[in-house]
């Protein structure tokens, strides 16, 4: 049984906080740009020989996730999750992030995965798991993880102690870079996109990295736009001062000039920070 959210505090406007198109110029038309750059991208590789398409990781009609192929010998594998708060958008809208990994020699792997209200968020990162288990067995070397928005979340749940990884590929993963991640699900249960995302307390907390342990000797940045919503900015500090206290190597940066939806760009660039962030560390 799904409980009953918590009454709001008058002073302050709980969807508000994570309402990001309002308070972008031009915000809506955002998406649209995603799925332009990506088809034009994928297309490109898909030509070149250098994309999987569709393989299925998982039994669910979503569990589905696009490889791209470097064009010389692989260093790895980076995989990338997407945002939209658990309940929106596929592997489709983002392809052309995967630019500056490929350009430095890894693969990378872009999965879909069931969305809320059809699946909750525990289930969800069941699936990323899977999707994340299965392109480790197509891509020898490192594994370095990044995501965006709940897709930051799904990454670094992914390095967490109670982590639904197997143990060969967790053993692999040398760095995550989560984007403007969702750490601490609590505050979403005061949310009306809660009744969408079905959490109850005891799954909110199952779920938030930033109430979890981190498995030994991890390397995790936590990367927003200097220019994003504070609950954005606040949650992604929260991760990097909460690890600090374990065996983890944190760093945190605001990027500035950017807010929720451009700060992904610097991923296309293969010298780009955010890029650096995840290839080099």
């Amino acid at each position: 049984m799904i409980a009953d959210r918590p009454a709001p505090d008058p002073a302050v406007d709980s969807d508000d906080a994570y309402a990001n198109t309002p308070y972008i110029p031009q915000g809506s038309t955002y998406p649209a740009r995603w799925v332009e750059r990506a088809t034009t991208f994928r297309e490109a590789l898909t030509a070149a020989g250098r994309a999987r398409i569709d393989l299925a990781y998982g039994p669910a009609p979503r569990n589905r996730l696009d490889l791209f192929l470097p064009d010389a010998d692989c260093k790895g594998l980076v995989v990338f999750v997407h945002g939209g708060f658990w309940k929106a958008f596929d592997k489709s809208s983002w392809s052309h992030l995967a630019k500056g990994s490929i350009e430095s020699g890894y693969a990378v792997a872009m999965p879909s995965y069931s969305l809320c209200p059809e699946a909750r968020i525990s289930d969800i990162t069941q699936e990323i798991a899977g999707a994340i288990d299965h392109a480790a067995m197509q891509v020898p070397g490192d594994i370095l993880l990044c995501g965006h928005s709940a897709g930051g979340h799904l990454v670094t749940r992914m390095v967490c102690q109670a982590s639904p990884l197997g143990a060969a590929t967790a053993s692999r993963i040398a760095r995550t870079v989560s984007i403007s991640g969702l750490h601490d699900l609590r505050p979403l249960l005061a949310t009306r996109m809660n009744d969408v995302l079905r959490l109850d307390p005891a799954e909110a907390q199952r779920e938030s990295p930033a109430l979890l342990v981190p498995r030994p000797r991890q390397t995790v940045t936590c990367w927003v736009g200097a220019e994003e919503r504070p609950e954005f900015v606040r949650q992604n500090r929260l991760l990097a001062e909460t690890w600090n206290g374990f065996d983890a190597r944190m760093a945190i940066v605001e990027e500035p000039d950017r807010h929720h939806f451009n700060v992904i760009d610097g991923l296309t660039e293969a010298n780009h920070p955010l890029a650096q962030a995840l290839l080099v560390g």
